[in-house]
């Protein structure tokens, strides 16, 4: 029997090529995914290393009141037994331009830093290739990256912005470093210690110390001995603590990339399941009569189901074998890719596991045996007279019966409890809708059989129509085997399930979010800076602008109200009314000159807070306990921060006064231009209209869509293998009757036609399916989130429907090429005398 199972293997390997196929991406995508986590994990843990190598302790400060340490402490530190060097560090962040006025990186800030040489002039974080470090006020050094990028040498003038203007520096130097930012792609720039503490902390201290541990004492030794001299708010941890951490934060990261990865990997291996059950259902029904004749020499039911398993797991270990390769190759494609983007990954050759081939092997071969057991079943009740006939056994009407009814009740079960889970609220709610969600899919998929009859018998009138005796052969062939028109269409209705279901969601919180962003937003531009936070001098400038009438500025700020840590809006009333009306839920806004606090909807349920309550608080920078009345709860959104005070109230207790945000009210006389020409100097300002605004608001949802849409992408690639597969059984089991179309005058572009519209059918039925169930399931996940989501109004996404449709006619027609070709160039003679 199993030299049997291997020659039938051989005998049949264009059929078994698609499943093959199938198992193939499945596997590649669960250990491309390990691969490159592996990859990425272990070249950011060396990283890591290299970068605290210089490092035997270190110790921070994080009390909001602590400025940081003094030059007296740091001295104190250097003194104790066992140090060999303390090294005073400020950290800070500025941009840096090239010599064309543009910024060099991303939008974000860049890393600054002290040059804190040693007894040897030397610091040993950073190595200079070129120049030396900065000693004096107006020098600065760069690292080699960005050094190269802005086309800069030694002593050449260099434009860096902080909170305000443009200033200029020598530069005095060129440097590389082990620092995981840096070689992850950011940039760094290195000031004089006396320069950095006066623009990123106070003069005469420090942000945190870095220690050398002298020979002969380990860094344990040396941290003990810190701890016993530094109060207890201070954070002292060891170098390889420092990289143990830092390397967890980065797996943290590569983590949530391969969870997704994982979940596109999951959805392929689902929808394979499918694909490779219909290919074996249908290769036992062809072998009819070989497996009768097994059972008439002798074979066992048990040989019988053995022989087909066997065959399952050799097309299992070929697609695992394949798949880990191609894994391997999109692995390196997806670590390449990442730089694109504006990041680089650690160095490290790709590392391949002995787990991530054990995994390929099993998921391979687990799988695919897995899907082929159902048809081994049946192919082993194959009776032994069936090698009399050629006649396929179809199922029997019980046993359609017994399914129909079984998969009625798990639907209706599914789809009853989702809408109980709709109408519940919280946690509850939400679990819920994922277990009918489950059962109403399981359910609709065991019925997918029924319900081709139905919906194929609409568009059959509609196929006779316009096609004429092609369409109506190609209506009736869709729904001549429901088993496997059920089975093909299932593969677009599980991706297009879940896409449907997200797009539904991410439409619906697009459209409050613009609905919410339009109703609060008064003011005609948002102005930022992209490098850091604006001076007051830059909203003084915009006061002056022509047609400017009233400019709203927003400090973003922090503070304890009621124990709660939350960040803070902090805004001028008059001129904030004017720019921004909170959705207000209960209070008012206009309480906000009074000095009272408003507080987003789902802190003030999650805290119990109302209109009215007096609640302890403590602001940013100032350790004193004041109180505050909460004057207004608003709808929870993404304009404003979850809490709203006066700039009145912060501002006595902060070190400085930045805005983040300024909102302009214009006559209409002024544009955007006008309004940078204002601000000459500060080449970071962002200026954005209503409409750009609303479009970064709703950008996190387009995001999430082309995530979902490339998973769709998947599922289609291996649908089409699926639709190829049918077809092609399809074809083969029906050449006697494409002889005998042909022999009665359906010429060769009718027959290709008709398999066309039958591999469009199918395919838009399975859309069908998977649409309708997505937009149920998208209803219910809105519902039960109903309260969480500000200006609520469902929405369902017909264009979005629409071009789903579309897409899965073309699928239909791309994957019948090869099928309706092979039909079209059939012998006629040879195809009437097949049995």
């Amino acid at each position: 029997m199993f030299r049997t199972a291997l020659r039938n293997v051989l005998a049949h390997k264009a059929r078994l090529l698609m499943t093959v196929l199938a198992v193939m991406l499945g596997v590649a995508f669960v250990s491309g995914t390990l691969i490159f986590n592996d990859t990425l994990s272990g070249g950011y843990r060396d990283q890591v290393a290299k970068s605290y190598a210089h490092v035997d302790a270190e110790a921070r400060s994080y009390e909001p009141s602590d400025p940081g340490f003094s030059r007296k402490t740091l001295d104190e530190i250097a003194r104790l037994d066992g140090v060999a060097g303390a090294a005073g560090r400020v950290e800070g962040s500025v941009r840096v331009t090239d010599k064309d006025g543009g910024f060099i990186g991303s939008d974000s800030s860049d890393m600054a830093a002290n040059f804190a040489p040693g007894k040897d002039g030397k610091d040993p974080l950073y190595l200079f290739t070129a120049g030396s470090g900065p000693t004096e006020p107006g020098q600065v050094a760069l690292d080699k990256d960005t050094a190269e990028k802005g086309g800069y040498h030694v002593g050449d003038t260099v434009r860096v912005a902080f909170k305000g203007p443009m200033k200029t520096y020598e530069l005095s130097g060129i440097f590389t470093t082990d620092d995981i930012s840096v070689a992850l792609g950011d940039s760094m720039a290195l000031f004089d210690t006396p320069t950095a503490q006066r623009l990123f902390l106070q003069p005469g201290y420090y942000g945190y110390v870095t220690v050398t541990a002298a020979p002969g004492t380990s860094s344990t030794e040396v941290a003990a001995t810190l701890r016993k001299l530094l109060p207890d708010t201070t954070d002292v941890k060891t170098g390889p603590q420092l990289a143990e951490k830092e390397a967890k934060g980065g797996a943290g990261d590569a983590s949530t990339l391969s969870t997704i990865l994982l979940a596109f990997a999951a959805v392929a291996l689902f929808v394979s399941v499918f694909l490779i059950a219909n290919t074996f259902t249908m290769l036992a029904a062809q072998r009819t009569r070989e497996l009768a004749l097994l059972r008439a020499v002798g074979a066992s039911r048990r040989q019988v189901t053995r022989s087909v398993l066997i065959e399952a797991m050799v097309v299992g270990a070929v697609g695992a074998a394949t798949g880990l390769g191609l894994g391997a190759a999109i692995a390196a494609v997806a670590l390449s890719t990442v730089g694109v983007f504006g990041t680089k990954n650690p160095d490290g050759p790709l590392v391949v596991t002995s787990t991530t081939v054990l995994v390929a092997a099993v998921v391979g071969v687990l799988v695919t045996m897995v899907a082929a057991w159902l048809p081994a079943r049946r192919a082993a009740k194959i009776p032994p007279v069936a090698a009399i006939g050629s006649a396929h056994l179809p199922a029997t009407t019980r046993s359609l019966l017994i399914r129909n009814l079984l998969g009625g009740v798990i639907t209706l079960l599914g789809a009853a409890i989702v809408v109980a889970g709709a109408g519940a609220s919280g946690s509850e709610g939400k679990t819920l809708i994922g277990f009918g969600a489950f059962l109403a899919v399981t359910g609709v998929l065991v019925l997918i059989p029924l319900l081709s009859r139905p919906v194929i018998a609409v568009v059959q009138p509609l196929l006779r129509a316009g096609f004429g005796v092609c369409g109506k052969l190609a209506g009736q062939n869709a729904v001549r085997s429901p088993r496997r028109t059920g089975a093909t269409a299932s593969a677009l209705a599980i991706g297009l399930t879940v896409v449907s279901a997200m797009t539904v969601l991410a439409t619906t919180l697009g459209h409050s979010t613009n609905k919410v962003t339009s109703d609060m937003v008064k003011a005609d531009y948002r102005v930022a800076d992209s490098g850091a936070d604006l001076d007051p001098a830059a909203s003084a400038a915009l006061r002056k602008a022509p047609g400017v009438t009233t400019v709203s500025e927003e400090q973003q700020s922090w503070m304890q109200l009621d124990g709660v840590q939350e960040d803070v809006s902090a805004v001028t009333p008059a001129d904030f009314d004017k720019a921004i009306r909170l959705p207000v839920v209960s209070g008012s806004q206009g309480t906000l000159a009074k000095g009272q606090v408003a507080v987003a909807a789902d802190l003030a349920r999650e805290h119990g807070w109302k209109v009215g309550d007096t609640l302890p608080a403590v602001y940013g920078d100032s350790d004193r306990s004041h109180k505050l009345t909460v004057g207004a709860v608003f709808e929870s959104n993404e304009v404003v921060l979850p809490i709203v005070v006066s700039a009145d109230v912060i501002d006595p207790n902060a070190t400085s006064t930045t805005f983040s945000k300024v909102y302009l009210k214009t006559d209409g006389s002024t544009n955007e231009k006008a309004l940078a020409d204002a601000l000459t100097g500060r080449p970071g300002i962002r200026i954005d209209d209503r409409q750009a605004i609303r479009g970064e608001l709703s950008g996190a949802f387009d995001t999430v869509l082309n995530v979902l849409y490339a998973l769709l992408a998947i599922s289609l690639v291996i649908a089409v293998l699926g639709v190829v597969n049918t077809l092609a059984m399809s074809v083969f089991e029906r050449q006697r009757e494409v002889g005998m179309l042909r022999a009665v005058g359906l010429d060769r572009r009718g027959v290709t036609r008709m398999i066309q519209l039958e591999s469009v059918v199918i395919s838009v039925f399975g859309a069908l399916i998977g649409i309708a169930v997505g937009a149920f399931l998208g209803w219910a996940v809105c519902e039960v989130n109903k309260a969480e989501i500000p200006g609520y109004g469902f929405v369902l996404p017909w264009d979005r429907f629409g071009l789903f449709l579309l897409l899965a006619a073309l699928v239909g027609l791309l994957a019948a090429m090869w099928p309706a070709r092979s039909a079209a160039r059939l012998n006629m003679l040879t195809a009437i005398k097949s049995e």
